[in-house]
């Protein structure tokens, strides 16, 4: 990633990841402008490119093959990635508001989310179709759809909703996979195929020569077009229009004319009468001149098109480009799009007609033009080029104010000591937005002006305490909140006690009060969600500045002195069941390098995400005598410390060990994390290492985890049940991994130096 060298002067935000703002990220991350953060905000971690969506309902593509990865691109970029939705713009404030998280300011922003399905008019529709747009959503959509129309038998009626190009091309690629899944025979038709539009003709956007060969396309498909049929209704079993004529369909798909979102009347924004943002030809909000737009999301006025990917393709450069001048103070410049695209449409199998103006051709040959012509577009997106650093950078037009470039001078000389704390006023504005739980047993705490927190520990308890903090791993400030809060409790839960007080140590880099702010706001607002859930008040902490955003939290929890669980109480023929799979240092360690595909990191945060309070509740509740969390030191370090209280030993069962999805593969190609070869000390602890050492899995038995999982000992007779139970609590990737023996069970290694665990040598054997 290009990490700014210059504090953040002005944030740039992308709402939507469309075809316009890939486009927009590419080119500075080509270019970059110091002193302008870059954030993307997407409801997906993959973009769909809509030229080959055809080609993947049809079966000639896969998922990969038509997505562009928005993770590996935004890290290309130097941006930051929010996977949220956009619900909103308020441009009196410049806050971009999200679904899931606190709005995101924007100084310059950019909105290219696409459209909505237009079933708003027609009863049944939103509840039993299903839409193309967004088009984000579709992929998922498809593969739901053909796994239950593959199981299902019988004769089934299928129809598409929408006589242009999109629903004519979606109709023969359904109708070309689902008869390659269930061919015919003579005795029995498995399908039955509509396309249902309400103009006189299909594709009327195009040449007769065009519909023509598109009609018969349809007609050899075996596809009933019915024409003049405005769908009024859709009900179970069918669609019915206005006349009260009906056709007889068991599922249907929608390729309507899209609708906007209704935010965008709601916001301000000056919009047309279909309620689409209405943009110049400089791409710039007729009406807030901060704010452009871009793909299916707007409207140009000075220059009106049909919805098609071709325009939204088109208009990234000069997107990038104004919102570079923008930025740098200058003024943005218009563009005109060709009024004429060429028109690639695919009829199912491997054969398109190609369109433009008034001619048209078809044949194998145009797939074969059009597919080197897509690949083409998602190379610029898949194989990125090296960065270039401009020999002088443009800088944001707001570094040119003198009390700016003052705040921004010397840098390198910000007092040390006190003098780095965060500005009292900043931080109390932060702490007024936090609305975190108050506790009974909290008697002085964070909204008191008083030094320290006071709390009582209640009668017959004991007071456990726990300290961590790290450096971000994750560039959003929100999730990077939400994951180490749940990775500083998981010490409490590893000892059977319930989380009571916390108090934060935070470190932010230098900058803008107002970027500060942001940051810290975003960041304990993620955190304040975290320990809300755990019933846990943040009684205080310490803000300062510092080369790179950390966060700790040290944490009080509260137990029964006879229900504290230590790690020295593992048994012989106990179960080890781990709680989440393993593998975040190194799937981080290849996101760092650009290597990991954005799914696997998606899911790795999703599982550093899981709280663990609940499996510590499951594990207590089948009486676990042995308990801690897998951390920096990785699964082997944690039960070598729990070998070595315990004095036992432990076969551990690596083919069961539940491993993140990517993180074979990337510790396969020698990725690891930084800490890896640390934590390699304590491979002499097992017995069979030098036999087993170059199975990636057996790496990842090293790899530190932030916000790992729970590692208990459980009886042998209590172990299904407490998968099962845990199963339900949502700890899909919990598994029972290993045995508890005696550590007589374990043959001694002989001959040279090796670790000691209470005396036990070599007390971890694997099996593989």
């Amino acid at each position: 990633m290009n990490k700014p060298e210059t504090p953040i002067i002005k944030d740039l935000v992308l709402a939507g990841g469309g075809h316009a703002h890939v486009s927009v990220l590419r080119r500075f991350g080509m270019k970059p402008i110091p002193g302008v953060r870059l954030t993307l905000i997407s409801p997906d971690v993959y973009s769909p490119y809509s030229g080959m969506l055809p080609g993947f309902v049809a079966g000639h593509y896969s998922f990969d093959d038509i997505h562009i990865d928005l993770a590996v691109l935004t890290r290309f970029a130097g941006a930051r990635i929010i996977i949220d939705e956009v619900i909103g713009i308020d441009p009196k404030n410049k806050l971009i508001q999200c679904a899931n998280r606190p709005a995101v300011p924007y100084d310059v922003a950019s909105i290219n989310i696409g459209s909505i399905p237009n079933t708003i008019d027609v009863p049944g529709a939103a509840e039993l179709v299903v839409p193309v747009k967004p088009i984000n959503l579709f992929s998922a959509r498809w593969e739901e759809l053909l796994s239950k129309l593959g199981k299902r038998e019988g004769h089934l009626r299928i129809a598409v909703v929408g006589g242009g190009a999109g629903g004519v091309e979606l109709a023969l690629s359904v109708s070309h996979r689902l008869k390659a899944m269930r061919p015919d025979n003579a005795d029995v038709k498995p399908f039955e195929f509509h396309l249902v539009t309400e103009e006189d003709e299909i594709l009327t956007n195009h040449n007769r020569r065009t519909a023509a060969a598109l009609n018969h396309a349809l007609s050899q498909h075996g596809i009933e077009v019915h024409r003049n049929f405005r769908v009024a209704e859709v009900l179970p079993g069918a669609l019915r229009n206005d006349r009260g004529d009906a056709i007889a369909i068991d599922q249907v798909l929608w390729v309507t004319q899209a609708a906007a979102p209704e935010w965008f009347r709601t916001s301000g924004l000056a919009v047309d009468r279909d309620g689409f943002m209405k943009v110049d030809a400089t791409l710039q909000s007729v009406s807030h001149p901060e704010i452009f737009g871009a793909g299916d999301a707007a409207h140009v006025v000075d220059h009106p098109r049909v919805k098609s990917g071709v325009f939204a393709v088109r208009q990234g450069r000069p997107l990038a480009r104004n919102l570079r001048r923008v930025l740098v103070g200058r003024d943005p410049l218009p563009f005109s799009p060709q009024r004429k695209s060429l028109s690639l449409i695919t009829t199912g199998p491997k054969h398109a007609v190609a369109s433009r103006g008034n001619w048209s051709v078809q044949g194998n040959w145009a797939w074969r033009w059009k597919d080197r012509i897509d690949h083409r577009f998602m190379r610029r997106y898949t194989d990125l080029p090296e960065m270039e650093t401009p020999k002088a950078p443009d800088l944001p037009a707001g570094i040119a104010n003198p009390q700016k470039l003052a705040a921004l001078a010397h840098a390198s000389m910000r007092c040390g000591g006190c003098g780095a704390k965060v500005a009292a006023p900043l931080l109390g504005r932060v702490l007024e937005k936090l609305n975190g739980v108050r506790r009974d047993d909290v008697l002085i705490g964070l909204h008191h002006p008083d030094d320290a927190a006071v709390i009582v520990v209640p009668e017959g308890k004991v007071l456990i305490q726990t300290v961590d903090s790290f450096r971000a791993m994750v560039d959003d400030p929100f999730l990077f909140g939400k994951i180490t809060a749940n990775h500083c409790l998981n010490d409490i839960y590893a000892m059977g006690a319930e989380p009571q007080t916390a108090l934060a140590i935070v470190t932010v880099p230098f900058g803008l009060d107002e970027k500060i702010e942001d940051m810290l706001t975003q960041l304990m607002a993620g955190a304040s969600d975290v320990l809300s859930e755990a019933n846990t008040q943040l009684v205080g902490g310490h803000t300062g500045e510092g080369a790179e955003l950390t966060l700790g939290f040290s944490v009080n929890g509260l137990a029964d002195r006879a229900q504290v669980l230590r790690k020295d109480g593992l048994e012989p023929g106990q179960v080890l069941i781990l709680s989440k799979a393993i593998g975040t240092g190194a799937l981080f360690a290849a996101e760092m390098r650009g290597k990991a595909r954005g799914r696997w990191i998606v899911r790795a945060i999703d599982s550093m995400l899981v709280s663990n309070r609940a499996a510590a509740e499951c594990f207590a509740g089948h009486a676990a005598t042995s308990c801690t969390d897998v951390t920096g030191f990785g699964l082997i370090g944690h039960l070598y410390e729990m070998l070595r209280a315990s004095g036992t030993a432990v076969n551990l069962n690596v083919a069961a060990i539940p491993f993140l999805e990517g993180a074979v593969e990337t510790v396969s190609t020698g990725i690891v994390s930084s800490m890896q070869n640390a934590n390699l000390v304590r491979r002499d602890m097992i017995l069979n290492y030098e036999l087993a050492k170059n199975d990636p899995r057996v790496a990842l038995l090293f790899d530190p985890q932030t916000s790992g999982g729970l590692v208990a000992s459980v009886d042998e007779d209590r172990a299904e049940a407490c998968l099962a139970a845990l199963r339900s609590l949502g700890y899909a990737g919990c598994a029972a991994i290993g045995t508890v023996r005696e550590a007589g069970g374990i043959v001694r290694k002989t001959g040279g130096t090796v670790g000691h665990t209470n005396g036990i040598e070599n007390p971890i054997q694997l099996v593989m």
